[in-house]
């Protein structure tokens, strides 16, 4: 054994000793050494989009990973985890466009790239399993999948209304419109009616719901996240009738507040309703309007926020309780994709029409009220959304219903009129998969000028996606390219095109966790093993993935189960979103508004006597630079700390140790390169300490606990303490106390100098086999190397990898003395150890008998005696 800790020599041992046995390789139904089959246990973090650098936040994520399938391999359960890529999107597009690259040679050096940069941390991936989402291997099965949903009904085709940029030719996110304007153009967006292909989730709205009470090992912030998202609401479709050209017709209505329709005083529509353009024919000032909407965006968040904006048409319908005249108005916060396009104006019950009558003088009228109360537009918005203690005013029959007596009242008149019923409703939405991209999975559709869309044959896929291609911005690259464009149609034989629009990003990570289990299954999207595996045991990843992921992945499954494919309704039995790493930023103001941001090693910064930033400077220029405080690592803000520099100083051993002490790993950590040489000396501490004593370990002294002496007792009592405490902590996920409690091992273990007793030998020997398993799922280089040059892998036969987690022995944990503290009159004034079943007379006698307490009770009469057991004794004088 070498006399100094080298991390790089270490690690390099070991990650070598672990390739040459393949070590981290799953294999279905594997047995333990007395021939049982052992528990499987799926782990994985979500997949990475290959950006390119890895930096300490990600290396936070996987370790979190790592430390659990390590942990539980350690039990005995039979641990898979795996890794793969994210490798379609728009990040890559906009990366091509800027280098003048294809975007597929982008995402390959980058995966590549990071490759290498994950394989130093040592991480305990079944890279014999990784996926490449980019691959023909993989997007064939979405094509494939895509093809079954559409013979079943659940995908579809039609017009969908987008943000289209007139300069780059393309949708838009909502995201990507900033005030109007696409992100990259600068062009006016425009809202565009386009047909696209649409995935029916809202088939499975109920099931997703209703499936949330499943999942009992999520946060219960993500289940209450999409409960919101599907959002389900019972309410009245209702219709406005009106007549129009000599026909009658009907503006429906859905709302979920029924018991307010006698306060109706408008009625608005979405600048793309068919009678909005209807009106507009003969009217340029509504026209002018509804082009100026279509610059809008069609963010139902934004229409929230956004001002509100209308036209009056001139026009009205009829109100279907009284047949009152309802003026018709066209509103810019009307989404036509949200219903049907149409809401009743209630301004004294709601926020959004409240704001819109106030601006165009509309009327307000309460038709809600509590006792005692009469309308006040300052409060009334602190009682609009009770349905408790409320009822219907100024309503005629309506009046003193209160919520639900009002909601049944009006549907079965308005359902007796034959204009309105109750309907349960959602505001989850069907999902539009269609992108004007070229970096994605193409759409096997074939559009036919004689028969229309045609779905390409199974046989013919997969669509291969050409990945020569470099877009420079100007749309749509597949749209230029005439190999792929032309083909023929499979229904006539004639001249035909492709689909140009590619899928949705997110179809790629709706079940790339499935692909896991069978990567190379080729007849199929899974096989047998996927039935073994899944559903998945622990998910690990970010909040930011609570809705949109999360949700797809479960749809996915339930097509995937309904098609035959799964056995299983859910696909992730637990959940962990993990919290942030953050580092301080700086940056300097530029003329124009804009920041620049500087990495901390462009900077001089200037401490004072307590550490706090006195100054900070450019190393380029001496000006003066500004904390922008502690931000999550990004690469727009140059806060990011890149795990080479950490490992290449400290270790990977260091570098995961810290991330996972640095803080609880459900919350946000801040980045400390003090706090990360704090654990290096711990490192090198844990090998000074089994270079000093390997001779007393290698001894293999057996433990008689009859023989130890205080002391050692005390030691194996502190070790198994701080064992039980870390395993009930590594069981939860908190892995933090983890670190803190093997620095207490070592601590405690620090404190037997006497190595020629015999009971402090095999202490010794005892507790540094604990000490290594227990900190070994956190820096496992290290305590591998440390568990074969001090032979306990001879001991245990396997290497610490297969090594069975340390068994609390629940009787060292009893003490048998006691501490107790000594108070005169509630101040400390000494301390004394009594055997821990000292009857309360005796300890009262020690107390008062110890040389610190008589010299504070100088001879005064001592009034009462009090002992809190196993704590302190407080003598009153």
């Amino acid at each position: 054994m070498r006399e100094t800790y080298d991390p790089a020599e270490v690690e390099s041992v070991q990650q070598a000793h672990w390739r040459a046995k393949d070590i981290y390789r799953a294999v279905e139904h594997a047995l333990d050494a007395n021939g049982k089959e052992k528990p499987k246990f799926y782990v994985c973090p979500m997949l990475p989009y290959p950006s390119g650098k890895l930096h300490m936040g990600h290396v936070r994520n996987y370790t979190l990973n790592d430390v659990l399938y390590r942990y539980l391999r350690m039990r005995g359960m039979n641990v898979m985890t795996p890794m793969g890529w994210d490798s379609f999107g728009l990040p890559a597009e906009n990366a091509a466009i800027a280098k003048k690259v294809a975007p597929a040679k982008w995402t390959y050096d980058n995966i590549a790239d990071m490759k290498a940069q994950m394989e130093p941390l040592g991480l305990a991936f079944d890279w014999s399993r990784e996926v490449t989402t980019c691959k023909p291997d993989y997007y064939r099965w979405n094509q494939w999948m895509f093809l079954k949903m559409l013979e079943k009904g659940v995908a579809y085709r039609k017009t969908q209304t987008v943000n289209w940029d007139p300069v780059d030719h393309t949708v838009l996110a909502n995201e990507q419109v900033i005030e109007g304007r696409g992100w990259r153009s600068g062009a006016i967006v425009e809202k565009r009616e386009i047909p696209g292909y649409y995935l029916g989730i809202t088939q499975y709205a109920e099931e997703l719901l209703k499936d949330l009470d499943q999942l009992q090992g999520w946060p219960e912030q993500v289940r209450r996240m999409q409960e919101h998202w599907i959002g389900k609401s019972y309410g009245v479709n209702l219709a406005f009738p009106y007549e129009l050209d000599g026909e009658k017709k009907e503006l429906r209505v859905y709302t979920t507040r029924p018991d307010t329709i006698m306060g109706v005083t408008f009625a608005a529509i979405a600048a793309e309703h068919p009678l909005a353009l209807r009106l507009a024919k003969d009217k340029p000032e509504l026209q002018a309007f509804i082009d100026e909407c279509r610059k809008g965006s069609v963010s139902e968040a934004d229409m929230a926020t956004m001002e509100k904006k209308g036209v009056p048409t001139g026009f009205c319908v009829k109100h279907p309780l009284t047949g009152a005249d309802v003026p018709v108005w066209i509103g810019n916060y009307v989404l036509m994709t949200y219903g049907e396009g149409a809401v009743m104006g209630v301004p004294a019950h709601d926020e959004r029409d409240f704001a819109f009558a106030l601006k165009y003088g509309l009327p307000i009228k309460q038709v809600i009220g509590k006792k005692g109360e009469v309308f006040d537009d300052k409060v009334w918005h602190e009682w609009y959304g009770e349905k408790e203690g409320t009822f219907c005013v100024n309503s005629g029959k309506y009046d003193g219903m209160d919520f639900e007596q009002a909601r049944d009242a009006v549907a079965k008149d308005l359902e007796a009129l034959g204009l309105g019923k109750l309907q349960v409703q959602y505001r989850l939405r069907d999902w539009s998969i269609s992108r004007q991209r070229y970096w994605g999975t193409p759409i096997p559709m074939i559009n036919c000028p004689h028969c229309g869309p045609v779905p390409v044959p199974e046989k013919d896929l997969p669509v291969i996606l050409p990945e020569d291609l470099i877009p420079d911005g100007s749309g749509n690259p597949l749209n230029q390219d005439e190999a792929f464009l032309n083909c023929k149609c499979p229904k006539c034989g004639g001249d035909a095109k492709r689909e140009t629009d590619t899928m949705d990003t997110f179809v790629d990570s709706s079940w790339y966790y499935m692909r896991y289990c069978s990567p190379d299954c080729e007849t199929s999207m899974v096989d047998e093993r996927n039935d073994y595996w899944m559903a998945m045991d622990q998910y690990i990843g970010g909040i930011e993935h609570a809705v949109l992921h999360l949700l797809y992945a479960r749809f996915w499954t339930k097509v995937m189960r309904d098609l035959g494919l799964v056995k299983f309704d859910e696909p992730f039995k637990r959940l962990f979103t993990q919290g942030m790493l953050t580092a301080e930023c700086f940056y300097r103001e530029l003329p124009d508004g804009r920041k620049r941001w500087f990495y901390p090693s462009e900077l001089g910064i200037v401490y004072d006597a307590k550490g706090r930033i006195e100054k900070i400077t450019a190393k380029e220029d001496g000006l003066p630079v500004k904390s922008g405080g502690i931000e999550k690592m990004s690469k727009s803000k140059n806060n990011v700390v890149e795990p080479s520099a950490i490992i290449g100083k400290f270790g990977a051993d260091t570098a995961r140790a810290f991330v996972m002490f640095a803080g609880p790993p459900d919350q946000s950590a801040a980045w400390s390169n003090s706090g990360a040489e704090g654990t290096f000396r711990f490192m090198r501490r844990l090998w000074n300490f089994g270079f000093t004593h390997q001779d007393v370990i290698k001894e293999n002294v057996k433990l008689d606990v009859a023989k130890l002496n205080h002391e050692e007792k005390a030691v194996r009592r502190d070790i198994y303490t701080a064992l039980k405490q870390a395993e009930f902590d590594l069981d939860r996920m908190q892995y933090n106390t983890v670190v803190s409690a093997a620095m207490k091992m070592l601590n405690s273990l620090d404190t037997l100098k006497d190595n020629t007793s015999e009971g402090t030998r095999a202490v010794i020997n005892e507790g540094m086999s604990i000490l290594l398993r227990t900190l070994y799922p956190i820096a496992p280089h290290i305590t591998a190397q440390l568990f074969e040059d001090l032979g306990y892998d001879q001991r245990f036969g396997t290497s610490i990898v297969d090594a069975p987690w340390p068994k609390i022995d629940a009787q060292a944990m009893v003490a048998d003395e006691v501490k107790y503290v000594i108070q005169i009159n509630g101040k400390l004034r000494g301390e004394i150890n009594v055997p821990a079943e000292t009857p309360k007379s005796e300890i009262e006698a020690a107390a008062l008998a110890n040389p610190d307490a008589q010299r504070f009770i100088d001879g005064k009469p001592v009034r009462k005696i009090i002992v809190v057991p196993k704590k302190l004794v407080n003598i009153v004088v």
